[in-house]
């Protein structure tokens, strides 16, 4: 019998060419039996305003809740950096931010790691089919040699009459209802896509990566989601009016107060506010719903990981502060769901903390494949096991050049670039509303937590348009790549003739 093309490729050392350096692909071992395929779901600037989280009351999120009913949820998993662009790059390289250099939503990442292989070139090179498509890196710094096929995500309807919520000069800091029906919405043509590569058949195994939108800025879908939340029905968050008294200047900067919190208030919109992001996660969550009942029905959810995750978490008045870009429990915390079959127990929880920079060496470690030695988190294959087993790793988070966050699971402490600090002691205080940093008492729970400070802080890298320009290593001929087997000579053919879907 002739061996499966796929199965030679696996046995294949792959040499990357590409700008001067010579990254390698080790593959997995060819006596792997059926290696699963990978379901991979981002959901963009989801907090914990879910079901199963319960972090707002009258969150509806039906399929998500169902989805975590079928693996294990992670009540403490945090991302790297709370902002799309250093979170994902983190995500999908294995990469710290203070590794890297890459702490906001301007700094390109490819300059700052451009030998670093990132997870779908990984699993590319060990045979594996990686379609992808919506918002996986972030927007313009999307990395084509990571997918073999990439699909773009159309834009969604746009309202007349901009913004919709009255502030001026929002920008798409707006939200408000469209009066159009779901298929017009980029999300839905983008779950379209994912069922129509699910209703296919696939002789080699595959890691679908689909990147949701929603529910990020601005807030708008349907009008049919907005009226599911009745305005004089809200509930508001909870919110301390002096809560940023005890934080140092550099907290205080971040959270702004009279910048997007004091619009709210001024034009009557806290309410308003809490409305659209309701609707827009039930929209997104409707369209997971859709997504995975077409994986039940396509034949391969008895071998697949279903992995859910968002990016980062999202303020929507907490700390007097909107959106991300904090180093607070409201901005770090995300959702995660793994469903690994035979291995995870339908409906269970871990309570242990664990990061986003963790999910690559748990694919590698499910899917038999060696872990690159750049990869910087770790496997929590044992936690999905035994969500009781021993883990004493907290998750470090960082925004901004030397501005860290340690979580344990009892303590958050915040060290930002000039030695200011906080503590925040979560049995007690859930909200983070006492900072206890200058209290004498605690000071041996700030030097073991101050342990897992990163040992190595990067400067900034430079912003879009500010990188310098690297030259493009000389296209391999014709002769030097006749050798080459038929799924790396594709592979190198879309990497230099730019043939992407």
């Amino acid at each position: 019998m002739r061996a499966d093309p796929a199965r030679r490729w696996l046995a294949v050392t792959v040499v990357a060419l590409w700008v001067g350096a010579t990254p390698v692909f080790v593959c997995g071992e060819e006596s792997r039996k059926a290696p699963p395929n990978v379901l991979f779901i981002a959901i963009d600037d989801l907090n914990d305003w879910t079901g199963f989280l319960g972090g707002h009351p009258q969150a509806k999120t039906p399929n998500l809740d169902k989805l975590a009913q079928r693996g294990m949820i992670f009540t403490r998993a945090y991302c790297s950096a709370p902002a799309c662009n250093p979170s994902r790059a983190s995500l999908l390289t294995g990469v710290l931010p203070s590794t890297s250099g890459v702490y906001h939503n301007d700094n390109p990442w490819r300059p700052q790691m451009p030998d670093t292989i990132t997870l779908f070139q990984h699993f590319m090179a060990n045979g594996y089919k990686v379609h992808g498509g919506g918002k996986l890196f972030h927007n313009v710094f999307n990395d084509l040699k990571s997918w073999e096929v990439y699909w773009n995500r159309p834009g969604d309807p746009m309202p007349p009459n901009r913004p919709l919520n009255g502030i001026p000069n929002t920008a798409h800091f707006d939200w408000g209802p469209l009066d159009v029906d779901d298929p017009a919405m980029g999300d839905t043509q983008l779950t379209d896509w994912a069922i129509g590569f699910l209703e296919q058949k696939h002789e080699r195994p595959f890691l679908l990566a689909v990147g949701y939108i929603r529910p990020h800025l601005p807030w708008y879908v349907p009008r049919k989601y907005f009226e599911h939340f009745p305005l004089d029905k809200i509930v508001l968050p909870q919110v301390k009016e002096d809560d940023l008294d005890d934080v140092p200047p550099v907290g205080r900067k971040m959270a702004n107060p009279a910048g997007d919190h004091a619009k709210v208030l001024a034009t009557n919109n806290w309410e308003k506010a809490v409305q659209g992001y309701l609707a827009s996660i039930e929209f997104v969550d409707r369209q997971v719903g859709r997504l995975i009942e077409a994986f039940d029905k396509s034949g391969y959810a008895d071998n697949t990981i279903v992995v859910l995750w968002g990016d980062h978490g999202w303020h929507l008045g907490e700390k007097l502060h909107w959106r991300k870009f904090t180093l607070w429990e409201e901005a770090t915390r995300v959702p995660l769901i793994i469903s690994a079959p035979g291995v995870t127990q339908p409906g269970s929880r871990c309570e242990r903390t664990v990061s986003l920079l963790d999910l690559y060496p748990t694919l590698c470690d499910f899917c038999g494949l060696k872990i690159p030695d750049h990869v910087e988190g770790m496997s929590i294959r044992k936690l999905l096991e035994n969500p009781q087993a021993e883990w004493n790793r907290p998750v470090i988070t960082t925004h901004g050049y030397m501005n860290h966050a340690v979580r344990s699971e009892r303590w958050r402490y915040i060290r930002y670039h000039d030695g200011t600090e906080e503590l925040y002691d979560h049995e007690k205080d859930p909200m983070e509303w006492t900072n206890l940093a200058n209290d004498p008492q605690y000071a041996s729970v700030k030097a073991e937590l101050a342990k897992w400070l990163p040992k190595v802080n990067r400067e900034e890298g430079p912003k879009a348009g500010q990188e310098e320009k690297r030259p493009r290593a000389k296209r391999p001929s014709a002769q030097q790549t006749s050798a080459w087997p038929d799924g790396l000579r594709a592979y190198f053919a879309r990497e230099w003739y730019g043939e992407f879907n």
